[in-house]
Protein backbone atom coordinates (compact mmCIF):
# COMPACT_ATOMS: atom_id res chain seq x y z
CA UNK A 1 0.00 0.00 0.00
CA UNK A 2 1.20 4.02 -0.84
CA UNK A 3 2.17 5.38 1.91
CA UNK A 4 2.66 9.30 1.10
CA UNK A 5 2.36 12.59 3.23
CA UNK A 6 2.98 16.25 1.59
CA UNK A 7 5.32 18.92 2.69
CA UNK A 8 5.94 22.56 1.68
CA UNK A 9 9.45 22.47 2.03
CA UNK A 10 11.96 20.36 0.03
CA UNK A 11 12.89 17.57 2.47
CA UNK A 12 17.27 17.48 2.91
CA UNK A 13 18.62 14.31 1.39
CA UNK A 14 15.88 14.20 -1.02
CA UNK A 15 18.20 13.40 -4.12
CA UNK A 16 20.05 10.56 -2.03
CA UNK A 17 16.86 9.14 -1.10
CA UNK A 18 15.87 8.92 -4.56
CA UNK A 19 18.64 7.77 -6.22
CA UNK A 20 19.33 4.66 -3.87
CA UNK A 21 15.77 3.90 -4.93
CA UNK A 22 16.42 3.75 -8.51
CA UNK A 23 19.76 2.35 -8.29
CA UNK A 24 18.22 -0.79 -6.63
CA UNK A 25 15.76 -1.05 -9.23
CA UNK A 26 18.26 -1.02 -12.14
CA UNK A 27 19.07 -4.63 -11.88
CA UNK A 28 15.35 -5.43 -11.78
CA UNK A 29 14.60 -3.62 -15.30
CA UNK A 30 17.58 -4.48 -16.56
CA UNK A 31 16.35 -8.36 -16.30
CA UNK A 32 12.43 -8.27 -16.37
CA UNK A 33 10.17 -8.14 -18.90
CA UNK A 34 8.66 -4.74 -18.86
CA UNK A 35 11.64 -3.56 -20.74
CA UNK A 36 12.32 -6.65 -22.57
CA UNK A 37 16.03 -5.87 -23.36
CA UNK A 38 16.38 -9.14 -24.90
CA UNK A 39 13.63 -8.16 -27.39
CA UNK A 40 15.05 -4.37 -27.64
CA UNK A 41 18.24 -5.95 -29.19
CA UNK A 42 15.49 -7.26 -32.20
CA UNK A 43 12.86 -4.65 -32.33
CA UNK A 44 15.14 -1.30 -32.01
CA UNK A 45 12.69 0.61 -31.40
CA UNK A 46 10.47 1.68 -27.58
CA UNK A 47 9.61 4.35 -28.64
CA UNK A 48 5.77 5.57 -29.05
CA UNK A 49 3.70 6.28 -32.32
CA UNK A 50 2.76 10.12 -31.09
CA UNK A 51 6.73 10.67 -30.67
CA UNK A 52 8.35 9.69 -33.58
CA UNK A 53 5.08 11.49 -35.32
CA UNK A 54 5.53 14.84 -33.22
CA UNK A 55 9.28 14.88 -33.46
CA UNK A 56 9.71 13.55 -36.94
CA UNK A 57 12.83 12.80 -39.12
CA UNK A 58 15.81 13.13 -37.42
CA UNK A 59 18.18 11.72 -39.71
CA UNK A 60 21.51 13.61 -39.04
CA UNK A 61 20.52 15.35 -36.20
CA UNK A 62 22.20 15.39 -32.70
CA UNK A 63 19.67 14.57 -29.84
CA UNK A 64 20.57 15.08 -25.64
CA UNK A 65 17.89 12.51 -23.39
CA UNK A 66 17.52 14.18 -20.04
CA UNK A 67 17.07 11.52 -17.12
CA UNK A 68 17.40 8.39 -19.84
CA UNK A 69 17.38 5.48 -17.45
CA UNK A 70 18.78 2.37 -18.94
CA UNK A 71 19.08 3.65 -22.37
CA UNK A 72 16.13 2.03 -24.51
CA UNK A 73 14.43 5.52 -25.42
CA UNK A 74 17.58 7.04 -26.36
CA UNK A 75 18.70 4.11 -28.49
CA UNK A 76 15.57 4.05 -30.55
CA UNK A 77 16.77 7.26 -31.79
CA UNK A 78 19.65 6.40 -33.51
CA UNK A 79 17.81 3.52 -35.09
CA UNK A 80 15.39 6.33 -36.31
CA UNK A 81 18.36 8.36 -37.73
CA UNK A 82 19.76 10.04 -35.35
CA UNK A 83 23.74 11.32 -35.87
CA UNK A 84 24.13 11.08 -32.30
CA UNK A 85 22.25 10.42 -29.60
CA UNK A 86 23.61 11.40 -25.47
CA UNK A 87 21.87 10.23 -22.47
CA UNK A 88 22.14 11.70 -18.75
CA UNK A 89 20.75 9.79 -15.58
CA UNK A 90 21.93 10.50 -12.08
CA UNK A 91 21.86 6.88 -11.33
CA UNK A 92 25.22 5.03 -12.34
CA UNK A 93 24.35 1.66 -12.44
CA UNK A 94 21.62 2.75 -14.79
CA UNK A 95 24.04 5.12 -17.23
CA UNK A 96 26.13 1.84 -16.89
CA UNK A 97 23.32 -0.45 -18.31
CA UNK A 98 22.89 1.86 -21.04
CA UNK A 99 26.30 1.68 -21.99
CA UNK A 100 26.45 -2.01 -22.00
CA UNK A 101 23.27 -2.34 -24.28
CA UNK A 102 25.02 0.47 -26.63
CA UNK A 103 27.73 -1.60 -26.82
CA UNK A 104 25.89 -4.83 -27.69
CA UNK A 105 24.16 -3.25 -30.56
CA UNK A 106 27.45 -1.83 -31.98
CA UNK A 107 27.33 1.98 -31.03
CA UNK A 108 30.40 3.22 -29.38
CA UNK A 109 30.41 6.53 -27.57
CA UNK A 110 31.25 8.64 -30.60
CA UNK A 111 27.80 7.44 -32.01
CA UNK A 112 26.23 7.04 -28.39
CA UNK A 113 27.25 8.76 -25.25
CA UNK A 114 25.90 8.07 -21.63
CA UNK A 115 26.96 9.81 -19.00
CA UNK A 116 26.42 10.00 -14.67
CA UNK A 117 24.92 13.50 -13.68
CA UNK A 118 22.00 15.07 -11.74
CA UNK A 119 19.65 16.86 -14.59
CA UNK A 120 20.58 20.63 -13.30
CA UNK A 121 23.61 20.02 -13.74
CA UNK A 122 23.65 18.50 -17.18
CA UNK A 123 25.02 21.66 -18.98
CA UNK A 124 28.73 21.17 -16.98
CA UNK A 125 28.16 17.72 -17.37
CA UNK A 126 27.68 16.51 -21.07
CA UNK A 127 30.12 16.73 -23.64
CA UNK A 128 28.52 19.10 -26.20
CA UNK A 129 27.13 22.55 -25.45
CA UNK A 130 23.95 22.27 -27.27
CA UNK A 131 21.92 20.00 -29.18
CA UNK A 132 19.76 19.78 -32.20
CA UNK A 133 16.57 18.19 -29.93
CA UNK A 134 16.71 18.10 -26.21
CA UNK A 135 14.34 14.92 -25.25
CA UNK A 136 12.58 14.39 -22.32
CA UNK A 137 10.48 11.07 -21.70
CA UNK A 138 7.43 10.02 -19.96
CA UNK A 139 8.01 9.89 -16.15
CA UNK A 140 10.58 12.01 -15.22
CA UNK A 141 9.35 15.60 -14.42
CA UNK A 142 7.96 14.63 -11.30
CA UNK A 143 11.56 13.50 -9.49
CA UNK A 144 12.28 17.30 -9.87
CA UNK A 145 11.41 19.64 -7.21
CA UNK A 146 12.32 22.93 -9.29
CA UNK A 147 10.48 23.28 -12.73
CA UNK A 148 11.97 26.58 -13.58
CA UNK A 149 15.15 25.55 -13.09
CA UNK A 150 14.79 22.40 -15.45
CA UNK A 151 13.27 24.39 -17.98
CA UNK A 152 16.28 26.93 -18.15
CA UNK A 153 18.95 24.36 -17.90
CA UNK A 154 16.97 22.21 -20.88
CA UNK A 155 16.63 25.24 -22.94
CA UNK A 156 20.20 26.45 -22.01
CA UNK A 157 20.89 23.34 -24.20
CA UNK A 158 19.05 23.36 -27.11
CA UNK A 159 20.94 24.75 -30.22
CA UNK A 160 19.45 27.95 -32.27
CA UNK A 161 17.06 26.66 -34.61
CA UNK A 162 16.94 23.14 -32.48
CA UNK A 163 13.71 22.54 -30.22
CA UNK A 164 12.95 20.48 -27.16
CA UNK A 165 10.58 17.61 -27.23
CA UNK A 166 8.81 16.59 -24.25
CA UNK A 167 6.50 13.96 -23.09
CA UNK A 168 4.65 13.11 -19.63
CA UNK A 169 2.02 11.73 -18.02
CA UNK A 170 -0.54 14.18 -17.53
CA UNK A 171 -0.80 16.09 -14.00
CA UNK A 172 -4.38 15.71 -14.24
CA UNK A 173 -4.66 11.82 -13.33
CA UNK A 174 -2.87 12.61 -10.06
CA UNK A 175 -6.15 13.79 -8.79
CA UNK A 176 -8.43 11.24 -9.49
CA UNK A 177 -9.09 8.24 -7.92
CA UNK A 178 -7.19 5.52 -8.38
CA UNK A 179 -10.18 2.80 -8.93
CA UNK A 180 -12.27 4.75 -11.88
CA UNK A 181 -10.88 7.91 -12.42
CA UNK A 182 -14.52 9.29 -12.61
CA UNK A 183 -13.86 11.01 -9.18
CA UNK A 184 -11.53 14.33 -8.20
CA UNK A 185 -10.19 13.00 -4.94
CA UNK A 186 -6.33 15.18 -4.54
CA UNK A 187 -5.56 18.45 -4.95
CA UNK A 188 -4.47 19.20 -8.58
CA UNK A 189 -2.73 22.36 -7.49
CA UNK A 190 -0.86 20.58 -4.96
CA UNK A 191 3.32 21.65 -4.91
CA UNK A 192 4.60 20.14 -1.88
CA UNK A 193 7.03 16.97 -1.73
CA UNK A 194 5.03 13.69 -1.46
CA UNK A 195 7.17 11.05 0.30
CA UNK A 196 6.65 7.45 -1.09
CA UNK A 197 6.76 4.36 1.13
CA UNK A 198 6.10 1.69 -1.68
CA UNK A 199 8.14 -1.74 -1.93
CA UNK A 200 8.39 -3.01 -5.82
CA UNK A 201 9.04 -1.38 -8.80
CA UNK A 202 6.52 -0.31 -11.95
CA UNK A 203 8.33 -2.90 -13.77
CA UNK A 204 7.48 -5.82 -11.20
CA UNK A 205 5.50 -4.93 -8.33
CA UNK A 206 6.19 -7.97 -6.53
CA UNK A 207 10.30 -7.46 -6.82
CA UNK A 208 11.57 -7.67 -3.65
CA UNK A 209 13.70 -4.07 -2.79
CA UNK A 210 15.02 -2.47 0.15
CA UNK A 211 15.47 1.29 -0.59
CA UNK A 212 11.61 1.98 -0.96
CA UNK A 213 11.28 5.84 -0.06
CA UNK A 214 11.10 8.19 -2.78
CA UNK A 215 10.25 11.89 -3.09
CA UNK A 216 8.51 13.30 -5.67
CA UNK A 217 6.55 16.87 -6.94
CA UNK A 218 3.70 17.52 -8.84
CA UNK A 219 4.18 20.11 -11.84
CA UNK A 220 0.98 21.39 -13.32
CA UNK A 221 0.61 21.70 -17.06
CA UNK A 222 0.63 25.44 -16.27
CA UNK A 223 3.78 25.29 -14.55
CA UNK A 224 5.39 23.47 -17.05
CA UNK A 225 4.61 25.12 -20.39
CA UNK A 226 5.28 29.11 -18.11
CA UNK A 227 8.53 27.73 -17.03
CA UNK A 228 9.54 26.51 -20.75
CA UNK A 229 8.47 29.72 -21.93
CA UNK A 230 9.76 31.84 -18.91
CA UNK A 231 13.22 29.81 -20.62
CA UNK A 232 12.92 31.47 -24.10
CA UNK A 233 11.23 28.88 -26.28
CA UNK A 234 8.55 28.93 -28.26
CA UNK A 235 5.92 26.78 -27.86
CA UNK A 236 4.68 24.92 -31.18
CA UNK A 237 2.25 22.32 -29.50
CA UNK A 238 0.56 21.02 -26.45
CA UNK A 239 -1.10 17.53 -27.47
CA UNK A 240 -3.25 15.62 -25.06
CA UNK A 241 -3.32 11.66 -25.52
CA UNK A 242 -6.06 9.56 -24.14
CA UNK A 243 -3.89 6.79 -23.25
CA UNK A 244 -1.15 5.86 -20.97
CA UNK A 245 2.20 3.17 -20.56
CA UNK A 246 0.68 0.86 -17.32
CA UNK A 247 -2.72 0.18 -15.60
CA UNK A 248 -2.89 3.79 -13.87
CA UNK A 249 -6.62 3.32 -12.65
CA UNK A 250 -7.57 -0.10 -12.10
CA UNK A 251 -10.48 -0.31 -14.69
CA UNK A 252 -7.90 -0.05 -17.16
CA UNK A 253 -7.42 -2.58 -20.19
CA UNK A 254 -4.87 -2.84 -22.99
CA UNK A 255 -6.20 -2.15 -26.51
CA UNK A 256 -3.84 -1.35 -29.62
CA UNK A 257 -0.58 -1.44 -27.22
CA UNK A 258 -1.67 1.17 -24.36
CA UNK A 259 -3.65 1.04 -21.76
CA UNK A 260 -6.74 2.51 -22.09
CA UNK A 261 -9.40 3.29 -20.52
CA UNK A 262 -12.92 1.16 -21.22
CA UNK A 263 -15.03 2.24 -24.33
CA UNK A 264 -17.59 3.75 -22.52
CA UNK A 265 -15.78 5.20 -20.10
CA UNK A 266 -15.31 8.91 -20.61
CA UNK A 267 -12.04 10.07 -21.90
CA UNK A 268 -9.44 12.13 -20.48
CA UNK A 269 -6.39 13.19 -20.62
CA UNK A 270 -3.39 10.62 -19.50
CA UNK A 271 -0.54 11.55 -21.18
CA UNK A 272 0.59 15.13 -22.79
CA UNK A 273 3.55 16.17 -25.79
CA UNK A 274 4.88 18.93 -26.15
CA UNK A 275 7.29 21.03 -29.08
CA UNK A 276 9.40 23.64 -27.81
CA UNK A 277 11.53 25.80 -30.37
CA UNK A 278 14.54 28.32 -29.99
CA UNK A 279 15.28 30.90 -32.68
Amino acid sequence: MNVSTASARVPEGWREVNRAMWDERVPVHVAGSFYDLDGFRTRRDDLRDFEKAEVGDVTGKSLLHLQCHIGTDTLSWIHHGAARVVGLDFSAPAVEAARALAADLGHGPERAAFVTGDVYDAAETVPEPSYDIVYTGLGALCWLPDIRRWAETAASLVKPGGFLYLAEFHPFTEALDDATGTRIVRDYFSRGAQVWDEPGTYADQDAVTVNNRSVEWQHTLGDVVSALAAAGLRIEFLHEHDVSLFPRFDNFEVRDGYHRFPEDHPRIPLIYSLKAAKS
